[in-house]
């Protein structure tokens, strides 16, 4: 089997750097708030701000509810106060009580488990704007591939400064920049309800899905990626069809084109 793993390039963090000077403090804005969630991405994304812009420059947030633990809040705030920057706890129970009052048919976990979404996606962004920051995405770009997020949840962004980082890469950058241990190797989970994984609503480990869609990436073809990566034609196929039906979470709405020029169209920003 040829090995489709995707390397970690060298200059990945001092690009990632630049990326965040550009965008954290240009038009007025004075840094960046990152969403904490206690996960790998959220972690290296906050770190990662707090090397580019320094610590006051950066505002960790942590938006529980009951379904996460006081041990994973804890040891959350305990990090953010580790890397030297402001954060906040603000639990969401009684924004989320609020919704089910008035919406008391919707019980659908993964309905429910959206909304949670994008509550925090609202409070990240009141805190962003009294404070002139930006919102920090935390999605890899194996997420952002395979749709897994929140439309106008936690994929309601600024920018997005690991999002062209497979979750693999992602593991190993953590590993460079020495990341606390616990961090780097709990379990992936969105925490849209008690129990969810990553990889266990998708179907396989990030290791198998991420040579999956870096064989997409550099143009194999289904047959070839099966031979090269052992999984079988109907995973690949599978995967393939996963990143094209989720196209429209990675586009904007799309507009009925009525005048000379269109955005999203032809309309060049």
């Amino acid at each position: 089997m040829t090995d489709l793993s995707p390397r970690l390039p060298e200059h990945t963090e001092e690009t990632i750097h630049a990326f965040l000077k550009a965008h954290a403090l240009y038009h007025g804005n004075e840094g960046a708030i990152v969403g904490l969630s206690g996960g790998i991405d959220s972690a290296l994304v906050a770190r990662l701000a707090r090397d580019a812009l320094g610590p006051t420059r950066v505002l960790g947030v942590l938006l529980p509810d009951r379904a996460l633990s006081r041990a994973l809040v804890t040891e959350t705030e305990a990090y953010a106060h580790a890397l030297g920057i402001a954060s906040r706890t603000i639990e969401i129970d009684p924004v989320e009580e609020a919704y089910r009052s008035v919406l008391p048919e919707v019980r659908d976990r993964v309905t429910v488990g959206n909304t949670l979404a994008r509550i925090r996606m609202t409070i990240l962004y009141a805190l962003a704007r009294e404070g002139h920051r930006v919102v920090l995405g935390t999605g890899n770009k194996s997420e952002v591939l395979l749709g897994y997020f929140t439309k106008f949840g936690d994929g309601g962004v600024d920018v997005l400064p690991i999002g062209d980082l497979y979750k693999t890469q992602v593991r190993i950058l953590a590993a460079r920049l020495d990341l606390p241990r616990p961090i780097r190797e709990r379990p992936p989970t969105a925490g849209l309800w008690e129990g969810q994984t990553d990889e266990g609503e998708l179907g396989a480990p990030y290791e198998r899905l991420d040579r999956i869609l870096y064989g997409i990436e550099l143009g194999r073809t289904e047959e070839e990626i099966a031979r090269q990566t052992g999984e079988s034609p109907a995973m690949v196929r599978g995967i393939v069809q996963r990143v094209t039906d989720m196209r429209h979470k990675r586009r904007l709405p799309p507009i009925p084109k009525l005048s000379d020029r269109t955005v999203g169209i032809d309309w060049s920003d």
